[in-house]
Order: structure tokens, then sequence, then C-alpha cells
């Protein structure tokens, strides 16, 4: 798989652009996830041409279509900005993004729960989303996104980490090989990964692969990403992994001993309690797959969605 861009606010790379002239580095983005992403950085505050340092700013009036303005002077930013952004995400959209971080609560930059401040009272509402980044998600409305705040949430992590690689991933599928053929290859490696997010997906995204035809293909992709991807962001839960283990035991029936049975369920039952990580059953059917040979679950993502040092699965 090609090395993955993602979009990030220049802040979270150590880069001094924020309004106080100082820097919001995040170490794990940089410093782990960093080693197996490019980033390119944004700051749509300086770059639109405001000063370091500057007057803070902040959202104001209706939540769906705030102005962006200075907090002490009331000078409004907001054309300033979207002017701005317009050429900006032109250019973005040609770095075949894989998807992008934005900094919380940033008033440009806030992917969600961004304060808004009603212009009469004074008194913010947390239901806002930042000028560039409402923009940007605009733009791009299938491209995975997070806020930073809320990666460090192991769960909102791991599942933004599955969206972006199997992002990626299609984007190869797309350059390297973008037949009817690749495609049905794509849906059968990520079935079990699809199970854990939104069970209903495999066989509805199943129908849809198989209805393909090299004249229908690019109709088909057009349907098929969109609900992928809404089914990659769902949540995991452990009730829909558990059901995903005991699908791969069930491929081993006629090979594992009694006592391998009855240890691979135990370890199953100690993860739907919380005894234990998500990475421990996992583990163990990954060596019968190796062990028996067997095929089609060695090529299924659910068992390595992202590269092993990310620890994905490792929380309880």
């Amino acid at each position: 798989m090609s090395r993955l861009k993602l979009g990030i606010s220049a802040c979270l790379t150590g880069q001094k652009v924020r309004y106080d002239g100082q820097h919001k580095l995040d170490r794990y983005l940089m410093d782990i996830l960093g080693k197996f992403v490019e980033y390119v950085p944004v700051c749509p505050e300086v770059e639109c041409g405001m000063s370091v340092p500057r007057e803070a700013m902040r959202l104001v009036g209706d939540k769906d279509s705030p102005r962006l303005m200075t907090i002490r002077s009331g000078i409004d930013k907001t054309d300033m900005m979207t002017s701005w952004a317009g050429p900006v995400l032109d250019r973005l959209a040609g770095e075949d993004l894989c998807g992008f971080i934005f900094k919380s609560k940033s008033p440009s930059s806030g992917m969600m729960s961004v304060k808004v401040y009603n212009p009469s009272s004074g008194i913010p509402v947390k239901s806002g989303t930042g000028l560039f980044a409402r923009m940007f998600m605009e733009r791009f409305p299938l491209l995975p996104v997070e806020d930073e705040g809320r990666l460090h949430d192991d769960s909102l992590r791991e599942n933004f980490i599955e969206r972006i690689f199997a992002y990626c991933r299609w984007r190869d599928y797309e350059k390297n090989d973008n037949t009817v053929k690749g495609l049905m290859d794509f849906h059968s490696r990520h079935k079990l990964l699809l199970m854990a997010h939104q069970p209903a997906a495999v066989s509805r995204l199943g129908r849809l692969v198989a209805g393909a035809t090299a004249a229908t293909l690019e109709e088909c992709k057009q349907q098929y990403l969109p609900d992928f991807l809404r089914a990659m962001k769902s949540q995991a839960t452990a009730r829909k992994h558990v059901n995903v283990l005991q699908h791969i035991l069930g491929y081993f029936k006629n090979q594992l001993s009694a006592d391998e049975k009855a240890e691979m369920l135990d370890l199953i039952s100690r993860f739907q309690s919380g005894r234990l990580p998500l990475i421990v059953p996992v583990t163990m059917l990954s060596h019968f797959v190796r062990k028996y040979r067997q095929p089609y679950l060695a090529q299924q993502y659910y068992l390595e969605p992202g590269p092993e040092e990310l620890a994905l699965r490792n929380h309880v």
C-alpha cells in the first residue's frame, strides 16, 4: 500500500502559528502515526494573511452560518478566509488526501462542538464548526476527518485510523487496478472489517458488487464508496467484534481440538466482558489462520487493519 497523505492543522505539527505565537504539537500524531503518513499542514488563519501573533477570534451568529470575528475589536474576518479557501481547496483536491485532522475548538478549524456566540447576549453554545473545516467537509464529504482532541479516545482513534487506511487502499485500487475483479477483491478483503462496523453493509455492498460489469463499473463505484465509508464510520462494538470472532472461529470447526476451541471461546468471552483487549483473541485466530493455511481469512484486513506499530485493538 502506498504511503497515505493526511491534511492536518499546522499547529498540531509544532508550527508556531497560533494566535498567541505558540503551537499545539501532538506527539502521538507526529511521533507514532506520523511514521506511516505524510502530513499536508494547513493553517487557515496565517495562510489567509493574518499575522502571528494576532488578536484571538471566535464564531458569532447562527450556528449554521456564523461569522468569524475578532474578540476585542469585533472585526469580521469571514470574507478574508472564505476568499482564500477556494483556491486552497482546489490545491488540496490534487494532493490525494486520505483524511484530515483538525484542531479541536478552533473557530477556523474545529470539526465540531466549536463555541458560537450569540451577538446580543454574548452567551456561547458548543454547536458550531470552524469556518475552514466546514468548507473542507462540504468540498470533500467522503474524506475521513477528525478532531485531534477526539483522537485521545481509544475507540475513536482506532475508528479513524481504520478508515484512513481503508480509504488509502481504495485509492490504490483505483490507481493500480480499477476493474470489476479488483472491486470484487477489495470488497472481499474488507468483508469482516465491515462486519465489525455495520454488518448489514456486507450483503448490501456485496449485491452491488455482484451486479457490476465493465460497462457499469464507474456507476457502481460511485454508489459503493460512499456506502462503504459510511459503514466504516459506524462505531465497532464489543458485540459486533464477538460476532466476527465467532464467525472466524467457525472456519476451524473441523481442525481445532476440543481444548483449543474451549480456550478460544474463553478468550472471546473475556474480551466481551472487558477483561482482555481485542488483540488477544485476534492474535490467536491469526495463529490458526497461518497454521491451517486458510487463504480467505489470510487476506482479511480485519486481522490487521493498520500497521502493527499503531497498536490498534490493544485497549480494553
